[in-house]
């Protein structure tokens, strides 16, 4: 992967600012191959976010470190992923048919399910770190293999996966265009990280949180006859509650 095709996938994924002349000259159908990626900017993402939790501790204690932490990768990203986890809720959870969930998933407004998605996924993320926290975990590098985590499992939700949608989207950049090789790589690739990070337990973590990721494409797959961009956020936000969980 070029290291245009890497910045063009960092912008696209965060809101890191990116000089715009670094990533002139690539086309859409492109960006798939930048998911070998996805790993490192899950690094690049953890890092700020575990470094916001760590300086905050010693000042403000650990809870309020542990929602700094959250309000980090959310900024971060521009709360991407939770966008996607709350419109996804609010489809999946609306009790209607394939063709209205999508519809209610396209709307930009905040529905109840979402809203409750959102409430649970922040609540759940500062209580777990600070409770691995008082655990005397290492959280720096525990922190960073969330999100590498968290970006490494989403490629489970575009192999040979189909898009729910008529028509393109941003989703469909990704989804059932990624090839094995890439998918392998990907795997691997963020296996690595999470192995250098947090050894052997994290490692363990990481395979749960496949594991999970791997239901939960079953199920949205089920629920909507394939994928959107909607359901990949949610795999990300659920991928890093689950590893972080699994740490415990």
């Amino acid at each position: 992967m070029s290291l245009r095709l890497f910045l063009a996938t960092l912008q696209f994924m965060t809101r890191i600012p990116v000089p715009e002349r670094w990533t002139q000259g690539l086309s859409m159908d492109q960006y798939e191959r930048g998911i070998i990626g996805f790993p490192l900017i899950g690094l690049i993402v953890g890092i700020i976010g575990a470094l916001v939790f760590t300086l905050l501790a010693p000042w403000c204690g650990i809870p309020l470190a542990a929602l700094g932490y959250v309000l980090a990768l959310a900024l971060v990203t521009g709360a991407f992923h939770l966008d996607g986890l709350a419109d996804t809720c609010d489809g999946v959870f609306s009790a209607r048919k394939r063709e209205q969930m999508l519809e209610i998933m396209r709307d930009s407004r905040l529905g109840t399910n979402g809203g409750l998605a959102l409430i649970f996924i922040v609540v759940a993320k500062v209580l777990v770190v600070s409770e691995l926290a008082l655990r005397d975990v290492p959280m720096l590098a525990m922190l960073m293999a969330a999100s590498v985590a968290g970006r490494t499992v989403i490629v489970l939700l575009m192999y040979r996966q189909r898009y729910a949608r008529a028509g393109n989207g941003l989703g469909n950049i990704y989804i059932g265009k990624v090839t094995g090789r890439q998918t392998a790589v990907t795997l691997v690739g963020g296996a690595i990280l999470t192995l250098l990070l947090g050894k052997g337990t994290a490692l363990l973590a990481l395979v749960i949180t496949m594991a999970v990721v791997l239901l939960l494409a079953t199920y949205l797959r089920s629920r909507l006859g394939g994928q959107t961009g909607d359901t990949l956020g949610a795999a990300a936000e659920i991928g890093e509650l689950v590893f972080l969980l699994a740490l415990l």
